[in-house]
């Protein structure tokens, strides 16, 4: 069974409720690609009036990380996933509805073959950008991923 959005957003409700009270929502989830949006309110503003910075991280990491755990559940593996570094950069305020995108899937796969041939830990980095309601990029972050098969005990 392929992991889906909607899976990705009850995961985040009990497990990163950050997230999820802040509006991150997955949108959808292939084998390539990972939608998130967020919208601008209340909750996940800063004091000037657009969304915090540390908002859009979390949307932005959800779309690589919703890539990296599909991934894996689809390879039957026993394999961990940590965020090792990243990257950010922001173009403009984010107001309104920001959706963050990662189209990189096939690094993932790359990565996870190598770990699960050699047994050894890769890492990857992949990209997410945002772009508001005009598709306006408004902060574009890249996330490197550590993948490590999980020893047997």
């Amino acid at each position: 069974m392929k992991l889906t959005a909607r899976q990705v957003n009850r995961f985040n409700m009990f497990k990163l409720p950050a997230a999820y009270f802040t509006g991150v929502r997955a949108k959808s989830l292939d084998d390539n690609q990972c939608t998130v949006q967020v919208k601008h309110k209340w909750i996940n503003q800063n004091p000037f009036r657009s969304m915090f910075w540390a908002v859009q991280g979390m949307a932005a990491e959800l779309t690589t990380g919703a890539l990296v755990m599909g991934k894996i559940h689809d390879s039957g593996k026993s394999v961990s996933m940590l965020v090792l570094n990243n990257r950010a950069e922001f173009r403009k305020k984010a107001t309104g509805k920001i959706t963050f995108i990662c189209d990189e899937g096939n690094k993932i796969d790359d990565a996870l073959k190598q770990t699960i041939e050699t047994g050894e830990g890769q890492t990857v980095w992949l990209n997410a950008y945002g772009t508001n309601q005009d598709g306006v990029v408004v902060s574009n972050f890249d996330f490197e991923w550590t993948l490590k098969l999980k020893s047997k005990k």
